[in-house]
């Protein structure tokens, strides 16, 4: 049965599992993508990343990732994935078709593009993640701060960043890789509000996510794993505790402000520096916010089902009735159903 135009916004790993399962709903899918090539954020990214899940469980249904299952792909692994997996899909995909505005129009809506085009659809999937959305928080002093304060969505490699004094405020996984990779040719201190909570990456020689989808913590509904994880937690092999134990990796409670040419920590103290960099790492703001007046009517929904069927809801966004959905911007794997990423 058709369903009708699906808009979907993104041309990521949610995007294109939102496609999939729209198309298998009976629905004519749209993927817009700003970018030129269906790949999210991933060419973006740091050169070092690399996935948390090993390739078994980071696969999209019946397009396997190449390489050995238990090894963890690289950012350029994951990238080049997509890129096969959106030409495998074959769904109308039309990249350099950056959404300006979503707006009601009768049962549907109309999306305007940044080429003066427009493109209407019976149901939209805001599926864009927020890594093009960085958060920088006020921080008291940052405006006489003569420094250079950094989000982690620019940060790239360590090089450039060789014998400078840097700090790195965040707890979380990004926050805590990036401040480990630089403190090998920089002097770092990791500065952080709480304490950062670890989750070991191997278990009794297994791989977390094996644990996860023995046990079914995986199925659990969203309500119920955001209640049982009420913090994001950082997979750590080893080296990240063992770095922070040995004062390798230096850590700070979060400092009180800046001044024009250091901090003010915590206890009072100020700290001259020099030349100093500051990455914050503070997340990201959901897209959709972009569209306000149509934030009531947008209901979360999941893309990482075996089948990818969620995206759609059980039997997708109803064409009787007006349905924006947002995706989450996570990579489909069991871990990321407990806690999504910017990673889209």
């Amino acid at each position: 049965m058709r369903r009708g135009r699906l808009l979907v916004v993104g041309g990521g790993q949610s995007g294109l599992a939102a496609a999939r399962a729209g198309r298998e709903r009976g629905w004519e899918p749209v993927v817009l993508e700003a970018g030129p090539e269906p790949v999210g954020s991933w060419p973006r990214y740091y050169d070092s990343l690399r996935l948390f899940s090993p390739r078994r469980f980071s696969t999209f249904p019946g397009f396997p990732f190449p390489g050995p299952p238990d090894g963890y792909p690289s950012r350029d692994e994951v990238t080049e994935y997509l890129r096969g997996y959106a030409a495998w899909l074959e769904v109308d995909i039309r990249t350099n078709a950056r959404v300006l505005d979503i707006a009601a129009e009768g049962e549907g809506f109309a999306v305007e593009l940044a080429d003066a085009s427009s493109i209407t659809g019976d149901a939209v999937v805001a599926a864009t993640g927020s890594f093009a959305n960085p958060y920088l928080p006020k921080i008291p002093g940052n405006e006489k701060f003569v420094g250079e304060i950094l989000h982690v969505a620019d940060y790239r490699a360590p090089g450039a960043f060789a014998n400078q004094r840097v700090l790195v405020v965040g707890a979380g996984n990004s926050a805590i890789q990036i401040a480990y990779e630089l403190a090998q040719v920089s002097q770092v201190s990791l500065v952080v509000r709480d304490r950062i909570r670890f989750a070991s990456q191997q278990i009794g020689g297994r791989d977390l996510h094996w644990w996860l989808t023995r046990s079914r913590f995986d199925r659990l509904p969203p309500r119920v794993l955001n209640r049982i994880i009420k913090r994001n937690l950082v997979l750590d092999a080893g080296a990240f505790r063992a770095a922070l134990a040995t004062g390798a990796l230096d850590q700070q409670p979060m400092f009180r402000s800046f001044t024009s040419d250091g901090v003010t920590w915590a206890s009072g103290r100020k700290e001259k520096m020099g030349l100093l960099r500051v990455w914050l790492s503070p997340g990201f703001m959901p897209p959709t916010r972009r569209h306000p007046s149509l934030w009531p009517r947008t209901r979360p929904v999941s893309v990482s089902r075996d089948d990818a069927g969620d995206a759609c809801g059980d039997s997708g966004p109803r064409s009787s009735t007006r349905s924006l959905t947002a995706a989450p911007p996570s990579w489909p794997t069991p871990s990321d159903r407990a806690r999504s990423s910017a990673t889209d």
